[in-house]
Protein backbone atom coordinates (compact mmCIF):
# COMPACT_ATOMS: atom_id res chain seq x y z
CA UNK A 1 0.00 0.00 0.00
CA UNK A 2 1.07 3.60 -0.18
CA UNK A 3 2.83 3.37 3.20
CA UNK A 4 5.41 1.16 1.46
CA UNK A 5 6.92 4.22 -0.13
CA UNK A 6 7.71 6.01 3.13
CA UNK A 7 8.25 9.76 3.28
CA UNK A 8 10.91 9.98 0.58
CA UNK A 9 8.47 9.50 -2.31
CA UNK A 10 6.66 12.75 -1.73
CA UNK A 11 6.39 13.66 -5.42
CA UNK A 12 3.07 12.66 -6.92
CA UNK A 13 1.68 13.13 -10.40
CA UNK A 14 -1.76 14.20 -9.14
CA UNK A 15 -2.80 15.26 -5.61
CA UNK A 16 -3.03 12.32 -3.21
CA UNK A 17 -6.56 11.10 -2.50
CA UNK A 18 -7.08 10.88 1.27
CA UNK A 19 -9.58 8.65 3.03
CA UNK A 20 -11.16 10.62 5.92
CA UNK A 21 -9.50 9.76 9.22
CA UNK A 22 -11.92 8.28 11.73
CA UNK A 23 -14.19 6.83 9.02
CA UNK A 24 -14.89 3.12 8.67
CA UNK A 25 -12.97 3.12 5.38
CA UNK A 26 -9.95 4.57 7.18
CA UNK A 27 -10.13 1.66 9.66
CA UNK A 28 -10.30 -0.75 6.71
CA UNK A 29 -7.23 0.88 5.18
CA UNK A 30 -5.33 0.51 8.47
CA UNK A 31 -6.38 -3.15 8.65
CA UNK A 32 -5.12 -3.72 5.11
CA UNK A 33 -1.80 -2.00 5.87
CA UNK A 34 -1.31 -4.12 8.99
CA UNK A 35 -2.03 -7.33 7.05
CA UNK A 36 0.21 -6.22 4.21
CA UNK A 37 2.97 -5.55 6.72
CA UNK A 38 2.98 -9.27 7.52
CA UNK A 39 4.40 -9.84 4.03
CA UNK A 40 1.58 -12.17 2.95
CA UNK A 41 0.06 -10.39 -0.05
CA UNK A 42 -2.44 -13.15 -0.83
CA UNK A 43 -3.88 -12.80 2.66
CA UNK A 44 -3.71 -8.99 2.57
CA UNK A 45 -6.13 -8.74 -0.36
CA UNK A 46 -8.81 -11.04 1.05
CA UNK A 47 -12.12 -9.51 2.11
CA UNK A 48 -12.01 -9.13 5.91
CA UNK A 49 -14.68 -11.15 7.67
CA UNK A 50 -17.98 -9.29 7.99
CA UNK A 51 -16.96 -6.45 5.67
CA UNK A 52 -18.73 -5.20 2.55
CA UNK A 53 -17.12 -6.09 -0.78
CA UNK A 54 -17.92 -2.75 -2.43
CA UNK A 55 -16.34 -0.83 0.42
CA UNK A 56 -13.25 -3.06 0.39
CA UNK A 57 -12.85 -2.54 -3.37
CA UNK A 58 -13.36 1.23 -2.94
CA UNK A 59 -10.70 1.54 -0.21
CA UNK A 60 -8.17 -0.47 -2.21
CA UNK A 61 -8.93 1.33 -5.48
CA UNK A 62 -8.17 4.66 -3.79
CA UNK A 63 -4.93 3.22 -2.43
CA UNK A 64 -3.83 1.83 -5.81
CA UNK A 65 -4.50 5.24 -7.36
CA UNK A 66 -2.21 6.79 -4.71
CA UNK A 67 0.48 4.16 -5.27
CA UNK A 68 0.52 4.57 -9.06
CA UNK A 69 0.37 8.33 -8.60
CA UNK A 70 3.63 8.15 -6.62
CA UNK A 71 5.30 5.63 -8.92
CA UNK A 72 4.54 7.60 -12.09
CA UNK A 73 5.45 10.82 -10.28
CA UNK A 74 9.01 9.51 -9.88
CA UNK A 75 9.54 8.98 -13.63
CA UNK A 76 7.67 11.90 -15.22
CA UNK A 77 10.98 13.46 -16.30
CA UNK A 78 11.58 10.39 -18.47
CA UNK A 79 8.06 10.13 -19.90
CA UNK A 80 7.81 13.01 -22.35
CA UNK A 81 6.11 13.89 -25.64
CA UNK A 82 9.43 13.13 -27.37
CA UNK A 83 10.29 9.85 -25.63
CA UNK A 84 6.73 8.48 -25.65
CA UNK A 85 4.77 9.94 -28.60
CA UNK A 86 2.18 7.17 -28.20
CA UNK A 87 0.78 5.44 -25.11
CA UNK A 88 2.16 1.94 -25.42
CA UNK A 89 3.11 -1.14 -23.44
CA UNK A 90 5.76 -2.66 -25.67
CA UNK A 91 5.57 -2.97 -29.46
CA UNK A 92 2.31 -4.98 -29.53
CA UNK A 93 0.06 -2.80 -27.36
CA UNK A 94 -1.02 0.77 -27.97
CA UNK A 95 -3.76 2.62 -26.09
CA UNK A 96 -6.00 5.42 -27.41
CA UNK A 97 -7.91 7.60 -24.95
CA UNK A 98 -11.69 7.97 -24.62
CA UNK A 99 -13.73 8.56 -21.49
CA UNK A 100 -17.19 8.34 -23.02
CA UNK A 101 -18.06 11.86 -21.84
CA UNK A 102 -15.58 14.57 -22.81
CA UNK A 103 -13.81 12.45 -25.43
CA UNK A 104 -16.20 9.94 -26.94
CA UNK A 105 -14.16 8.80 -29.93
CA UNK A 106 -10.76 7.24 -29.00
CA UNK A 107 -7.87 9.57 -29.76
CA UNK A 108 -4.22 8.74 -30.29
CA UNK A 109 -2.01 10.77 -27.98
CA UNK A 110 1.36 10.74 -26.25
CA UNK A 111 1.86 8.66 -23.10
CA UNK A 112 2.14 11.68 -20.76
CA UNK A 113 -1.06 13.14 -22.24
CA UNK A 114 -2.87 9.80 -22.02
CA UNK A 115 -1.79 9.28 -18.40
CA UNK A 116 -2.82 12.83 -17.55
CA UNK A 117 -6.28 12.17 -19.06
CA UNK A 118 -6.45 8.82 -17.28
CA UNK A 119 -5.40 10.00 -13.80
CA UNK A 120 -7.65 13.08 -14.02
CA UNK A 121 -10.58 10.85 -14.99
CA UNK A 122 -9.86 8.44 -12.11
CA UNK A 123 -9.56 11.36 -9.71
CA UNK A 124 -12.97 12.65 -10.83
CA UNK A 125 -14.53 9.23 -10.15
CA UNK A 126 -12.91 8.97 -6.70
CA UNK A 127 -14.07 12.49 -5.80
CA UNK A 128 -17.68 11.68 -6.75
CA UNK A 129 -19.42 10.96 -3.43
CA UNK A 130 -22.29 9.21 -5.21
CA UNK A 131 -19.80 6.68 -6.62
CA UNK A 132 -17.24 6.52 -3.79
CA UNK A 133 -19.08 7.44 -0.59
CA UNK A 134 -16.25 8.05 1.87
CA UNK A 135 -18.13 9.68 4.73
CA UNK A 136 -20.44 6.77 5.53
CA UNK A 137 -19.75 4.91 8.76
CA UNK A 138 -19.82 1.12 8.79
CA UNK A 139 -22.82 1.11 11.16
CA UNK A 140 -24.93 3.04 8.64
CA UNK A 141 -23.88 0.66 5.88
CA UNK A 142 -25.09 -2.19 8.09
CA UNK A 143 -28.37 -0.51 9.00
CA UNK A 144 -29.31 1.11 5.71
CA UNK A 145 -27.79 -1.21 3.14
CA UNK A 146 -24.68 -0.47 1.12
CA UNK A 147 -24.68 3.17 -0.08
CA UNK A 148 -22.87 2.30 -3.30
CA UNK A 149 -24.64 2.72 -6.66
CA UNK A 150 -25.53 -0.32 -8.74
CA UNK A 151 -22.85 0.55 -11.30
CA UNK A 152 -20.10 0.89 -8.67
CA UNK A 153 -18.34 -2.40 -9.44
CA UNK A 154 -18.46 -1.68 -13.17
CA UNK A 155 -16.82 1.73 -12.64
CA UNK A 156 -14.24 0.25 -10.24
CA UNK A 157 -13.31 -2.38 -12.84
CA UNK A 158 -12.80 0.32 -15.47
CA UNK A 159 -10.62 2.34 -13.08
CA UNK A 160 -8.45 -0.68 -12.26
CA UNK A 161 -8.22 -1.69 -15.93
CA UNK A 162 -6.94 1.79 -16.78
CA UNK A 163 -4.56 1.98 -13.81
CA UNK A 164 -3.04 -1.30 -15.01
CA UNK A 165 -2.07 0.45 -18.24
CA UNK A 166 0.13 2.87 -16.29
CA UNK A 167 1.95 -0.07 -14.67
CA UNK A 168 2.30 -1.66 -18.12
CA UNK A 169 3.73 1.53 -19.64
CA UNK A 170 6.22 2.00 -16.79
CA UNK A 171 7.45 -1.61 -17.02
CA UNK A 172 7.77 -1.65 -20.80
CA UNK A 173 9.05 1.86 -21.49
CA UNK A 174 10.67 3.16 -18.28
CA UNK A 175 12.08 0.23 -16.34
CA UNK A 176 15.69 1.44 -16.73
CA UNK A 177 14.96 4.77 -14.97
CA UNK A 178 13.07 2.84 -12.28
CA UNK A 179 16.23 0.80 -11.63
CA UNK A 180 18.41 3.94 -11.67
CA UNK A 181 16.11 5.55 -9.10
CA UNK A 182 16.19 2.36 -7.00
CA UNK A 183 12.40 2.11 -7.16
CA UNK A 184 12.36 -1.43 -8.61
CA UNK A 185 11.40 -3.16 -5.33
CA UNK A 186 8.61 -0.64 -4.69
CA UNK A 187 7.25 -1.02 -8.21
CA UNK A 188 7.31 -4.83 -8.04
CA UNK A 189 5.67 -4.96 -4.61
CA UNK A 190 2.99 -2.46 -5.62
CA UNK A 191 2.23 -4.30 -8.86
CA UNK A 192 2.21 -7.71 -7.18
CA UNK A 193 -0.26 -6.39 -4.59
CA UNK A 194 -2.40 -4.90 -7.39
CA UNK A 195 -2.42 -8.18 -9.35
CA UNK A 196 -3.29 -10.30 -6.32
CA UNK A 197 -6.16 -7.94 -5.56
CA UNK A 198 -7.67 -7.93 -9.07
CA UNK A 199 -7.23 -11.71 -9.31
CA UNK A 200 -8.91 -12.29 -5.93
CA UNK A 201 -12.09 -10.52 -7.04
CA UNK A 202 -11.92 -11.06 -10.84
CA UNK A 203 -11.74 -7.34 -11.55
CA UNK A 204 -9.73 -7.24 -14.80
CA UNK A 205 -10.25 -9.44 -17.85
CA UNK A 206 -7.26 -11.69 -18.50
CA UNK A 207 -6.90 -10.29 -22.04
CA UNK A 208 -6.33 -6.81 -20.61
CA UNK A 209 -3.40 -8.18 -18.58
CA UNK A 210 -1.65 -9.63 -21.64
CA UNK A 211 1.07 -6.91 -21.92
CA UNK A 212 2.52 -8.05 -18.57
CA UNK A 213 1.45 -11.71 -18.55
CA UNK A 214 4.99 -13.11 -18.26
CA UNK A 215 5.81 -10.78 -15.38
CA UNK A 216 2.50 -11.62 -13.67
CA UNK A 217 3.30 -15.33 -13.84
CA UNK A 218 6.81 -14.73 -12.49
CA UNK A 219 5.63 -12.53 -9.59
CA UNK A 220 2.71 -14.76 -8.58
CA UNK A 221 4.09 -18.29 -9.19
CA UNK A 222 5.84 -18.45 -5.81
CA UNK A 223 2.64 -17.67 -3.93
CA UNK A 224 0.29 -20.22 -5.40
Amino acid sequence: MSFLFGSRSSKTFKPKKNIPEGSHQYELLKHAEATLGSGNLRMAVMLPEGEDLNEWVAVNTVDFFNQINMLYGTITDFCTEESCPVMSAGPKYEYHWADGTNIKKPIKCSAPKYIDYLMTWVQDQLDDETLFPSKIEGLFIYLLGVPFPKNFMSVAKTILKRLFRVYAHIYHQHFDPVIQLQEEAHLNTSFKHFIFFVQEFNLIDRRELAPLQELIEKLTSKDR
